[in-house]
């Protein structure tokens, strides 16, 4: 960043391999803080998979460790598809799905200004050559949406932890060339012209102590069905052939075993927190950040469902509701429950599907039970990464470690041997693998599924075997980055937008009641609130929604200095209002007269 900033280089590109958890998120401050700086760019633009994420780039960006360590003071915010999605700040986030739902809006964000595009999590895009165009894929739909934006703006960072996709396809904008030894393989161009690759692999975050080692602790079991042919089936192994695995590890998951491993991880769980609890002279009954989450991810809804009430039957019922939170997608609260599984000592274990599994940053979580049919690699590696971070509260770091329970199925040991084994940089053309979302499993959010026709009987625990995951290859080789520990955050814009416009919200509702009562008591009604929030429009030229964090803080200063009640013949002119008023049946409300 320092040589594009001094134009030295004719890079602008930039591809960041990051192992998951090896701190990606600080990648797009650095490089926002010096190109802004240095007048190469004016905005940074940060896209992401998913709703939950674009909180923690706000965060990266408040982090007070990294603002004094890089000495910047910008901030971004969270934005849907409104109007000016910067609000006079140094850039936003967003999700692809909001680029796809309003490309329009965004490209012209790009022609307005000289843009840093930031690409979170990359291996989503698939290259639009190597895709059906009459398929109607979602994945589709985001690369065209995003394309105009990569040609459009003046810098790209575009990060994953995973260089390939499931399905073989290759991904948006990177360069690629094919191996001449094997020509059904390509791999990545690393030395592409106007390209800067960066390599972290796990390897060396592990050198580092960027990341945590893991252990995995593989539950093997018994499995018995009644198949398509009604007869029984079983009992089958999990580990055992491949022919059965499959609907062993679907009975698995919606019998006895899954039950018995859910047990195995809560008491890992529970002695560790025993542990730490004695490590910092805490009762049996008090909490503190540090002592160690569990992360229950689950095949679909349903069984989340099932698994919250096992959980919850486990602990005192005073407790349960506090300690073991959901997030799914249709939980109204979802991502209330999922900040406060990241940010405080209560909930303690999070049962989830899909929402927690990808790029969430929550250092507190030190167990997994990974019941999920879902075997694709980088699924996989995105999974294990939620309890390898460094949790700064959990003591020093060789007391600290990832453990992650799963079933000993061979599909899951082939994918921790590929993490032990293989690079990051080849991506299959041909014999491709089927796409996640076409493996004989349903879909993490779709409701309950049997691809295989068959009625789940009886299954069981055996045996539970601890082994510690190699650290696997390096990505490239790559001068490695100082490693910053966490610090603490100021508020993130998103945050401050709300506590304002619910500031403001309060202070529109108490001039209303303190008019009520200067009246004596005479009847006041919603038309009240509705006719002091159009004057607040009219004071200010546009609504809360639309303002600007300076805008807001104008508003709550005028409001402590003045009467709402004082302005309504702004009112007699306004269309717009009463249009509104007609339509909810209310009437202009008189001037309050004050003694």
């Amino acid at each position: 960043m320092r040589a594009i900033s001094a134009n030295e280089t004719p890079v602008r590109d930039v591809l960041a391999a990051v192992t998951p958890g090896g701190g990606k998120s600080l990648l797009p401050v650095i490089a926002a803080s010096r190109l802004i700086n240095a007048g190469i760019v004016d905005r940074v633009v940060w896209v992401v998979p998913r709703e939950t994420l674009k909180y923690q780039a706000e965060e990266a960006f408040a982090d007070v460790s990294w603002r004094n360590t890089l000495g910047h003071a910008l901030a971004v915010r969270a934005a849907d598809n409104e109007p000016d999605p910067s609000r006079g700040l140094a850039g936003y986030v967003t999700t692809y799905q909001a680029v796809a739902a309003a490309p329009d809006l965004h490209l012209s964000e790009f022609q307005r200004y000289r843009t840093l595009l930031v690409v979170d999590e990359l291996h989503h895009l698939p290259a639009l050559y190597d895709i059906n165009p009459n398929a109607g894929e979602e994945e589709a739909a985001w690369s065209q949406a995003l394309l105009p934006l990569f040609e459009t703006s003046a810098v790209r960072l575009l990060m994953s932890g995973t260089l390939q996709r499931a399905d073989g396809r290759a991904i948006l904008w990177l360069p690629y060339r094919l191996l001449a030894s094997r020509n059904h393989l390509r791999e990545i161009a690393l030395d592409a012209p106007g390209w800067a690759v960066i390599g972290y692999s796990r390897r060396m975050a592990l050198m580092e102590r960027a990341v945590l080692p893991c252990i995995f602790g593989a539950v093997d079991g018994e499995a018995e069905w009644i198949d398509a042919d009604e007869c029984v089936s079983g009992p089958h192994r999990i580990s055992g052939s491949p022919d059965t695995a499959r609907p062993a590890l679907f009975t698995a998951l919606r019998t006895e075993f899954a039950d018995a491993l859910l047990r195995k991880a809560f008491k890992s769980c529970r002695e560790h927190r025993h542990r730490r609890r004695q490590a910092l002279g805490l009762s049996p009954h008090e909490t503190a950040p540090g002592l160690g989450k569990l992360l229950v991810v689950a095949p679909n809804q349903a069984l989340a469902r099932r698994y919250l009430e096992s959980l919850r039957k486990w602990f005192p019922s005073a407790q349960a509701a506090t300690q073991v939170g959901l997030a799914v997608s249709d939980v109204r609260n979802a991502h209330e429950i999922l900040a406060a599984f990241r940010f405080l000592p209560e909930p303690s274990i999070l049962c989830t599907v899909a929402m927690a599994y990808e790029g969430m940053d929550a250092p507190g979580v030190t167990h997994i039970a990974a019941l999920t049919h879902i075997r694709s690699r980088p699924w996989l590696e995105q999974l294990i990464a939620r309890a390898t971070r460094v949790d700064p509260h959990g003591g020093a770091y060789h007391e600290q470690q990832a453990t992650i329970f799963h079933p000993d199925d061979w599909l899951f040991r082939d994918f921790r041997h590929q993490i032990e084994t293989e690079q990051g940089t080849k991506a299959a053309t041909k014999k491709r693998r089927r796409r996640q979302h076409e493996l004989p499993f349903e879909s993490p959010d779709e409701v309950e599924a049997n691809p295989f026709g068959i009625v789940p009987l009886r299954s069981n625990a055996l045996a539970v075997r601890f082994e510690e995951v190699a650290p696997g290859p390096d990505f490239v080789a790559a001068p490695r980055a100082e490693q910053l520990d966490p610090g603490s955050a100021v508020e993130t814009p998103s945050v401050a937008e709300h506590r304002l416009r619910q500031r403001i919200g309060q202070m529109v509702a108490g001039q209303v009641i303190e008019d009520e009562s200067l009246l004596g008591g005479i009847s006041r009604t919603a038309s009240d609130y509705h006719a002091y929030n159009a004057i607040l429009r009219n004071r200010f030229g546009k609504p809360r929604a639309e303002m600007t964090l300076s805008e807001l803080e104008a508003v709550v200063g005028w409001l402590e200095r003045n009467r709402l009640s004082d302005h309504l013949h702004v009112l007699e002119n306004d269309q717009q209002y009463h249009h509104s008023a007609a339509r909810r049946g209310h009437r202009t409300p008189r001037t309050a007269r004050r003694s």
